[in-house]
């Protein structure tokens, strides 16, 4: 049952009025009867008293019941009590509302409290229920003296009719009052729900104007009391709210703004697997129509890879997304690079940015052929004019002193010019090779035949190539492998990346310094590094070291015979064995060359 504001008043005021006379009543019935007890209590002990000091100047004797009861009578009408006189035993001697034939039937009153009360102390009191008058009477007990002793006791006792009926009179003007109160409290709670149901109305109309989506309504309160303080918080929600949703709003046509303007396509994929939003570019990218929003992502795009990717991102960790390639068939084949994660905030679901890859690998693959392809025609015409270099170097060489000058005018220029041309040919079909080469670990063409190695004996064999070309240079080489297992690996591809980074060094640093190769293994991995102690490389080039045809010193590399491709090959073959190189050097000091491959 619903009950208003009028109603719940109405009954918290007659539960306070009914409370407070019924606490009222019960301290005004205790104290009133309390403090009339106490005063007919007080009366009575004088009159008590007086009758007991006529007691003890009468002249009746002792066993003479006639006289004491005659005085009994007297003294009665004189105090305007029952007064009733017991001997030292407890026997009734005379009594003012009992005849003198019937005191011999009283019973002994020696165990009367009042009585026993009066002997002990010099007084007497006692309230309790008359079984002889059927009344409450308050009983007060004074002992009479003949001479210095006790002779017996004058009992006065009178009935608290009057407190009952003062009492019962209060209750009257109680009730009375209770009466009176509550009609006020009916009129008072009938005020105070109109004023206060007024104010709520106006709270709770605008509330309810705000919940329809109208938030510019505003109650505007005056006063200070709760209600009012209720809608001033209410107005402040709503400018709150307002507020929130403008910022909301704003962001929302900034985040469509944005994705209507992004090349790369977006799917929101639902906690369902359904599809949630997709921007124009991915529209476009898989020719689809406003039709897919709430459908499945296989009745969209029909790709089991496509639909593993997504899968796999959902159940994995948003702190790192999967990226992976999808080759799309259909009237408009594609290649779309994949980066999916999930989203971790309610409702969960999935995100996947698409970007369209397939100028580019084909770019890529033209690329690669046209190297492939010119690659394999320069090796004609440099095997040609190798060959030419070494008949021409033969020639010079049976052209001794006897021979004739006529035929070769300057024969040590010509010497010369035959030592240029061989070493801009080696140079030139060293970088067909490194071309060559890398075109097959791009193209996927280079098989590695993985296997397990000693790095010890490996890296020693590798070392032997070079050693004469660091001991022209006076440059120290040293190995150092741990024998713990081996690293699994291809030894052709191993042997490459070992013999470009030492190359490198030998190259690269100054006489005197020294070249360390070693092997360590570190729990699932082994570290190979090629460690020098040369000059050392700038930090703004480390990021760059590993693009083909960079160089720190364009100059330097070409007089030293780089092609520019040796560090691109080294990257190439570790990470298609499943390993990564990384590069640290400090000006001054040196450089390391690391390589993790995973250990056998």
């Amino acid at each position: 049952m619903n009950l208003g504001i009028r109603s719940k008043l109405f009954l918290v005021s007659l539960g306070l009025i009914a409370a407070s006379v019924v606490a009222a009543g019960l301290y005004l019935s205790t104290a009133l009867d309390r403090s009339l007890t106490e005063r007919v209590r007080a009366d009575l002990l004088v009159r008590a008293q007086l009758v007991a000091r006529d007691a003890s100047v009468t002249v009746a004797k002792a066993g003479d019941r006639r006289a004491w009861d005659a005085l009994a009578d007297e003294l009665g009408k004189r105090s305007q009590a029952r007064v009733t006189l017991v001997d030292r035993g407890g026997s009734v001697i005379g009594d003012s509302e009992v005849s003198l034939g019937d005191l011999a039937t009283l019973e002994s009153h020696a165990g009367r409290s009042e009585i026993k009360e009066a002997m002990a102390r010099g007084e007497g009191v006692s309230v309790r229920h008359s079984s002889t008058l059927g009344e409450r009477l308050m009983y007060v007990a004074v002992p009479f003296r003949r001479g210095s002793e006790i002779a017996g006791v004058a009992r006065l006792a009178t009935p608290l009719t009057h407190i009952q009926v003062a009492i019962a009179q209060l209750h009257q003007s109680l009730f009375v009052a209770s009466l009176m109160a509550l009609g006020l409290a009916v009129l008072m709670s009938t005020i105070a729900a109109h004023l206060v149901s007024r104010s709520v109305r106006r709270v709770t109309e605008s509330a309810r104007t705000m919940a329809a989506g109208n938030l510019g309504s505003r109650v505007r309160p005056a006063g200070s009391d709760e209600v009012a303080t209720l809608g001033r918080a209410l107005d402040q929600l709503a400018e709150s709210l307002t507020t929130t949703l403008e910022q909301l709003r704003s962001e929302k046509d900034l985040l469509g703004r944005i994705l209507t303007g992004m090349n790369e396509g977006v799917l929101v994929l639902g906690p369902d697997g359904r599809v949630v939003l997709v921007n124009p570019a991915l529209r476009e990218m898989l020719l689809l129509d406003a039709e897919a929003i709430g459908k499945p992502l296989l009745e969209v795009v029909r790709n089991a890879e496509l639909k593993e990717i997504l899968e796999g991102a959902a159940a994995g960790d948003a702190q790192d997304p999967i990226a992976s390639e999808v080759e799309l068939s259909g009237l408009k084949p594609r290649r779309l690079l994949v980066h999916a994660a999930p989203l971790r905030d309610e409702p969960r679901g999935t995100i996947a940015v698409f970007v369209d890859v397939t100028n580019l690998r084909r770019l890529e693959s033209l690329r690669r052929d046209f190297v492939a392809n010119v690659s394999h025609e320069l090796r004609t015409p440099i095997a040609a004019a190798s060959s030419a270099a070494e008949t021409l170097r033969s020639a010079l060489g049976a052209a001794g002193p006897g021979a004739a000058v006529q035929s070769v005018p300057d024969l040590e220029a010509a010497r010369r010019f035959v030592d240029i041309a061989e070493r801009n040919i080696d140079r030139l079909r060293q970088l067909v090779e490194d071309l060559l080469d890398l075109s097959r670990i791009e193209a996927h063409d280079f098989r590695l035949r993985p296997e397990p190695l000693d790095p010890g004996p490996f890296i020693d064999r590798v070392l032997e190539s070079y050693r004469g070309r660091a001991g022209e240079k006076q440059i120290q080489l040293n190995a150092t492998a741990t024998s713990a297992g081996g690293v699994v690996a291809d030894p052709r591809a191993l042997e490459r990346v070992l013999g470009n980074l030492v190359d490198n060094a030998i190259k690269y640093c100054p006489p005197g310094s020294k070249v360390n190769v070693s092997a360590e293994r570190v729990q699932s991995r082994w570290l190979l590094a090629v460690e020098d102690t040369g000059e050392g490389i700038e930090p703004k080039h480390l990021p760059r070291l590993f693009e083909r045809f960079y160089r720190v010193d364009a100059g330097r590399s070409r007089a030293l015979g780089g092609t520019g491709l040796g560090l691109a090959i080294v990257k190439h073959l570790v990470e298609a064995a499943g390993g990564t190189v990384e590069v640290q050097s400090t000006v001054g000091r040196g450089t390391t060359f690391t390589v993790r491959l995973p250990a056998a």
